[in-house]
């Protein structure tokens, strides 16, 4: 029979016994059309939990195909050879039976000799990964012949197919390859429109673990087309692809919009280790998406119970840092106390802090597991462990402190020790954008006529340093920054750069908002200084002016 006939016929068929009469039918094959043969056999037989009939296994006309291949391997044509490799290793045929041995043989002798091609390598490529694993010896030499291949040339299956295998190498030896990596690079963002959901987020993978960096060209594309695929994902790709995103300071709002659509229709069936990654990467790059946090609450109130403490807390630990409270809060947190009731012994002490310490940043106090977190046995623990008392932990813990004191009076139990509170909080977005600052004390300076009247960056006894702070007096006159007496009321000026909200948005990040939020309980009339406000300011009067809106809207406006 024609091959090109056959192969039309042969993949009609959707049973293994509709495949073995075709077959017996035939009087001669190739063994083009016989390794054909056990590839659709592979097809239709194997599922995600493996060999479906495995009576098939002991099939006259199937013993007959694997007798052929056996005794005949050295006759094979590569193609031949290699497919029907491919699909046995699919049929889960034993590695150490005498047809495997046989074919692995013959196909190292063709690889020492340099008779293989550049899609006979990379089949034998996925055979051995398959097989043997990232141990496999001859994957590098698989690779020394691929940079011999010209590479201009190469399908995007062989693209794919060396960069896991130069992913495996590196991480066993260290061995990075880097110019043919160059190579590959300028190569592959030429056929990024071509790669499928599998082989894109395995590229992207494959370009972390081998850290390439300066792959800015390629990891762009890959980021833009990986937004068409999102909703094709499996979990396991979705998740390489954000460990991408975060690896490589990567984000596309238009990702974003397809996270969106997928995960609140995708979150009931999605793996939760793939959520944690979602949550993670809103809560990295500072992401408020509603629609995913909305879903991912409803899903944690009916799930938390089957979730590991690492998953409680990547679920949980987004909502404070970006300062959201979803339409079910009062049930979400209701469960998060159920869930830590039972299972609180199991959460590792960093994981717990963490996780109790965003619950106060949306003003959601865990008074009942304080007198854990502040007992020396626990604190000793928070030592033993890496990252230890280091100076953001202890952040957290003076924080922690000062929430009960200040806005849960009725707490009765162990109070912070001294020795574990620091003399100001360390948080990442504290510090004001330098130019945004420096405008607004222009147009300070402008407004009061004189620099003694304001003081900047001032640390308080609160722990917390204030922007800019401004004294006046009973009568509502400012006085000098440096005078003490007589101080009636302290204004604190927050100058808020878009370090200190979410990204895109007008919310303000949790560890900013407990900030307000405590000045304000501290006896400060805390006056918003929002960049989008004054983006548009042009000058130092018009700057003045707004300052004097802001801070002094009761009394008259500036004179000419």
């Amino acid at each position: 029979m024609d091959e090109q006939l056959f192969f039309i016929k042969l993949n009609n068929l959707r049973t293994s016994k509709e495949i073995f009469d075709f077959l017996s039918s035939l009087e001669v094959m190739s063994d083009a059309m016989a390794s054909g043969a056990l590839q659709r056999i592979s097809e239709v037989e194997v599922d995600d939990n493996g060999l479906k009939n495995l009576g098939l296994l002991e099939n006259e006309v199937f013993r007959a195909l694997c007798f052929q291949f056996e005794f005949e391997s050295s006759r094979l044509s590569n193609t031949g050879l290699l497919n029907a490799l491919q699909a046995l290793i699919k049929l889960r045929i034993d590695p150490q039976s005498t047809l495997m041995r046989s074919l692995l043989s013959e196909s190292e002798e063709r690889l020492g000799k340099g008779q293989l091609a550049a899609e006979n390598l990379c089949a034998l490529g996925e055979s051995l990964l398959e097989l043997e694993g990232p141990s496999c010896a001859t994957l590098e030499q698989i690779v020394n012949h691929m940079q011999e291949k010209d590479i201009e040339r190469w399908s995007p299956r062989e693209i794919v197919m060396v960069y896991k295998i130069l992913q495996v190498t590196y991480v066993r030896e260290g061995k990075q390859c880097q110019n043919l990596l160059n190579r590959l690079s300028s190569v592959t963002v030429r056929t990024v429109s071509q790669l499928s959901p599998n082989s894109a987020s395995i590229v992207l993978s494959s370009l972390v673990v081998l850290r390439q960096t300066q792959a800015v060209p390629l990891v762009t594309a890959l980021c833009k087309h990986s937004v068409k695929h999102v909703s094709y994902f499996t979990d396991h790709e979705l998740v390489n692809v954000l460990e991408a995103f975060l690896y490589f300071g990567h984000r596309e709002q238009i990702f974003t919009k397809a996270l969106e659509t997928h995960v609140p229709k995708s979150i009931l069936t999605m793996h939760p280790q793939t959520v944690s990654k979602v949550m993670q990467y809103c809560c990295k790059k500072m992401i408020l998406s509603k629609p995913i946090f909305d879903a991912v609450a409803e899903v944690f109130i009916s799930d938390a119970d089957i979730l590991t403490p690492d998953q409680i807390a990547a679920y949980i630990i987004p909502f404070g840092t970006l300062n959201y409270l979803p339409p079910s809060a009062s049930s979400l947190f209701r469960k998060l106390e159920t869930v830590l009731h039972a299972h609180l012994r199991h959460f590792q002490p960093h994981t717990l802090l963490n996780l109790l310490h965003s619950c106060v940043l949306i003003q959601r106090y865990p008074i009942n597991f304080l007198p854990k977190i502040f007992s020396p046995y626990f604190l000793q623990k928070l030592q033993a462990q890496p990252p230890g008392l280091n100076r953001v932990v202890t952040s957290q813990l003076t924080q922690l402190f000062l929430t009960v004191t200040l806005e849960c009076p009725f707490y009765e139990g162990p109070k912070l020790l001294s020795k574990y509170q620091v003399k100001a909080f360390s948080t990442s977005h504290s510090s004001p954008d330098v130019h945004l600052f420096k405008r607004v004390k222009a147009g300070l300076l402008y407004l009061l006529k004189k620099r003694t009247y304001f003081a900047s960056e001032v640390s308080t006894p609160y722990f917390y340093i204030v922007d800019i702070e401004i004294k006046l007096d009973e009568e509502g006159f400012v006085l000098p920054a440096a005078q003490l007496e007589e101080v009636h009321r302290r204004i604190a000026l927050c100058v808020d750069g878009q370090n200190r909200f979410c990204a895109n948005s007008h919310t303000l990040l949790g560890e900013e908002a407990i900030k307000q939020r405590h000045l304000q309980l501290l006896g400060y009339e805390v006056v918003q200084i929002p960049f989008f406000e004054i983006q548009s300011l042009q000058n130092n009067r018009k700057m003045a002016e707004y300052l004097h809106k802001k801070i002094f809207p009761h009394t008259y406006g500036l004179s000419n």
